[in-house]
């Protein structure tokens, strides 16, 4: 079991207000809040005032214990303010299908919640056509606070409005269907190269200047009173950790639903799809398939780059489609009809917190390696801008190609540039930078390294360990 400790936040991000929490252990059930001390100044969008960096550099010459060579390495990942009581119930559930026990329970809250708000939406308009996406957004926003399925149906069936508070956070969407709030998960990596039992939570807010007007659906699509949800997530691929926590959630939310009588009256359907990588066509084959069934939402993708392949076809279908877990910034503004809706708060959140983490550890140069893609490049941008205006000099910013067969050549460009701070935004091929990085004499060990939701999980350490 996790546990959480509250720490202050050093710095506050400009147009981010940032709170750091404790989620709750086995023996507290209720969070505990402190407010950031706050240091605000003028400055552009995703910058910030930080505290001084003349901090002295991490050394460089410590070698890696033995089975310790991630130790050290701390990342961000989305997750509620307390799911404590909640990561057991949906293991035990996702056990009882015959599954093994969940090793990693990244987006498994989003996911379960995207089902929640789906069928919430649904039973809202009263119909599983296209129409009920325009309910989607107010299901999260103003109303009667509710943060179960069978009480906010309540809400619904006595003419009310429900607020639906996830599992995953108070969701509070924009018009254009993302998060105005994001809560993260401070997580490291201690000398058994997996993640430490200790967390720290972090809540950040977006500013008022990034509201934007509600986006109506602009595709008809007629349902036929029975909601049926495909799933497009990784079962395969560079984010296949990200897989079994994700199906996890989705199932165990229609098993609630059901169990509450379902949607207008009948049993919520249920197809589950994989959406292998960009490396592949997976996700097109799946969710033609999907679309080939007459499914009214798909929960997916966990990529970005794996949605701005699908997300056209989707939405000219008048499909729902519903992310626990993209976070690039180039969705934020997608002309997606008003049928596109994430619960993971986009990058611009979570790339100023990541920036804070360098910051607050004193860190007085930095270097960003990224991924290629619309993920990779979208954090990396946020990341450089608010470490630039901060103090931080970045030494270097490279993009690299996650189906390489070698990453000797950007990990010597890192040796050559020597940061304090290494920011690493990857995918399941994070495992092999490392090694590179360790095998170089600058793993973790030697350097400050920073991961994101990507790499931040208990299979990063497993592939390390394993060597691949």
């Amino acid at each position: 079991m996790q546990k959480s400790r509250v720490r202050r936040v050093g710095a506050l991000l400009v147009g981010l207000a940032l709170v750091a929490t404790a989620c709750g252990d086995d023996e507290t059930s209720t969070p505990a809040t402190e407010p950031a001390p706050a240091t605000t100044a003028e400055a552009p969008a995703t910058t910030a005032e930080a505290p001084a960096t003349t901090a002295e550099a991490p050394a460089t010459t410590a070698e890696a214990p033995a089975g310790g060579e991630l130790a050290g390495m701390k990342g961000t990942t989305p997750k509620g303010a307390d799911v404590s009581d909640w990561i057991p119930a949906v293991d035990e559930f996702w056990q009882a299908q015959g599954n093994d026990p969940l090793e990693d329970f990244n987006y498994a809250a989003e996911a379960y919640d995207a089902v929640i708000v789906i069928a919430l939406a649904v039973q809202k308009a009263g119909t599983d056509g296209s129409a009920h996406a325009n309910e989607i957004v107010g299901i999260t926003g103003v109303g009667e606070k509710c943060t179960t399925y069978a009480d906010c149906l309540a809400i619904i069936e006595a003419g009310g409005d429900p607020d639906y508070d996830g599992i995953s956070g108070p969701h509070d969407f924009n018009g254009n269907g993302e998060p105005l709030k994001g809560s993260y998960a401070i997580l490291e990596f201690d000398e058994t190269n997996r993640l430490s039992a200790d967390e720290i939570l972090i809540e950040a807010e977006s500013p008022e200047s990034s509201i934007v007007d509600h986006v109506p659906v602009g595709v008809e699509r007629e349902g036929d009173g029975v909601l049926k949800i495909g799933s497009l997530l990784p079962e395969t691929g560079s984010l296949a950790f990200l897989g079994a926590p994700e199906f996890a959630g989705v199932e165990f939310a229609i098993s609630e639903i059901n169990a509450a009588g379902g949607v207008l009256g009948a049993d919520v359907e249920y197809s589950q799809g994989d959406s292998g990588d960009t490396s592949t066509d997976t996700a097109t084959v799946t969710a033609t398939r999907l679309l080939g069934e007459n499914v009214d939402a798909i929960v997916g993708a966990a990529s970005s780059g794996v949605t701005l392949t699908v997300i056209d076809q989707i939405s000219a279908a008048g499909v729902t489609m519903f992310s626990p877990a993209n976070t690039s910034p180039a969705l934020s503004s997608y002309d997606d009809k008003g049928l596109y809706f994430r619960n993971a708060p986009p990058d611009g959140l979570q790339g100023a917190i990541v920036a804070n983490l360098v910051l607050e550890d004193g860190n007085a140069t930095a270097y960003i390696l990224n991924l290629d893609d619309s993920y990779g490049n979208g954090i990396a941008e946020v990341v450089a801008a608010v470490l630039e205006a901060s103090g931080v000099t970045v030494l270097g910013q490279k993009a690299y190609d996650p189906t390489a067969e070698s990453f000797d050549t950007e990990v010597d460009e890192i040796v050559a540039a020597d940061p304090d701070a290494i920011i690493l935004i990857s995918f399941d091929e994070g495992s092999r930078i490392l090694r590179t990085a360790v095998e170089k004499g600058i793993g973790p060990t030697a350097k400050a390294y920073y991961g994101t939701d990507g790499n931040m999980g208990n299979a990063l350490g497993e592939n390390f360990d394993a060597g691949k």
